[in-house]
């Protein structure tokens, strides 16, 4: 079966709609070696993965430059960074000086002469409705460093502020059964104005995939260890923002919905696909048989208008009350 494709926004791009979140090879999900990272992008794109997306904070680069090393024999590929994340995050730092050096660097770690697309990297709030940042974004077109650019956003708010710039190609915003806020005006404005969603944090930091419970134990470098509760980056990176004893129980209560032959995983990521005005999914992998299934939920079905009800219900009941009034 031939792996379904959608158009990335203003980008004009067609990418497969399951793509490669590639934040675990760089940093943050315990250690992830390079010939597994190289594995993990081969996986995923003999899959039919076509969308890989990284930053340059990723490992201070690390991710970009494995990244950069694999596509050299892999054409076709669309490869989208984010910037912002390596310095102080005032305001102040979102310049176009700034913005070609991030750019200059990122091009460097990818070996390319033009970045396909660069995303804002959750910047402060105020930068989304500055017009000398996207003024500086539309110079990087001009000059050729970037092809595109779009916004990497916290909160539905900040999503709704980008969608209005004209030039903003892709909106990359946390989507998944314990994200359903973007779903009510973020998904459908996107959809009037051309602007491309990449859904992000898909599985809910793992939480998703059903495969843990009460006595699971993540490494000390591992952000579900030591961001639990915002330490390092807004909280809600870390388990979609949930409780994680209140995940649990809800991945519990979700879990009899999944249809024979599907993975936990692959039901999550399916019902991400089922949201109408969704580009690309971008689940992460930590070894190549995660990519592998990761890409097979483009091949499952639609799920039945039921399973999308109790999926809703599951929601407002143990969900709703931690996640929806924050982003």
């Amino acid at each position: 079966m031939p792996v379904k494709q959608h158009t990335l926004g203003k980008t004009g791009k067609k990418v497969g709609v399951v793509g490669l979140g590639a934040w675990q090879l760089g940093a943050d999900w315990g250690e992830v070696g390079e010939d597994e990272a190289l594995a993990i992008l081969t996986a995923a794109v003999d899959a039919g993965t076509t969308f890989i997306d990284t930053a340059d904070v990723y490992g201070d680069g690390r991710s970009e430059r494995i990244i950069g090393q694999f596509v050299k024999d892999r054409p076709g590929l669309t490869v989208a960074t984010k910037m912002g994340r390596r310095v102080a995050q005032e305001p102040s730092a979102y310049t176009l000086d700034n913005f070609r050096a991030w750019t200059d660097r990122s091009r460097a770690n990818l070996g390319v002469d033009t970045l396909d697309l660069v995303q804002l990297h959750c910047p402060p709030t105020p930068v989304y409705s500055a017009d000398a940042v996207f003024d500086a974004l539309d110079t990087l077109v001009q000059e050729r460093r970037v092809a595109a650019y779009g916004v990497s956003v916290e909160t539905c708010e900040e999503a709704l502020t980008a969608i209005a710039r004209p030039g903003v190609a892709t909106v990359q915003i946390i989507l998944n059964a314990f994200r359903l806020k973007p779903l009510e005006r973020v998904l459908p404005a996107a959809a009037e104005a051309g602007v491309g969603i990449i859904a992000r944090v898909p599985l809910a930091s793992g939480l998703l995939s059903g495969k843990y419970n009460e006595s699971t134990v993540f490494a000390e470098d591992d952000h579900r260890t030591y961001n639990r509760h915002g330490e390092a980056f807004d909280v809600g990176e870390t388990f979609s923002g949930v409780d994680y004893t209140t995940g649990l129980a809800a991945v519990r209560r979700l879990a009899p919905l999944v249809p024979e032959g599907l993975t936990m995983a692959q039901f999550a990521l399916r019902w991400i696909l089922d949201q109408p005005g969704v580009s690309v999914v971008i689940p992460g992998a930590r070894n190549a048989a995660q990519a592998r299934a990761n890409a097979a939920a483009d091949r499952a079905e639609s799920l039945p208008e039921e399973t999308l009800r109790a999926v809703q219900e599951v929601y407002d009941e143990l969900i709703r009350p931690q996640v929806h009034h924050r982003w």
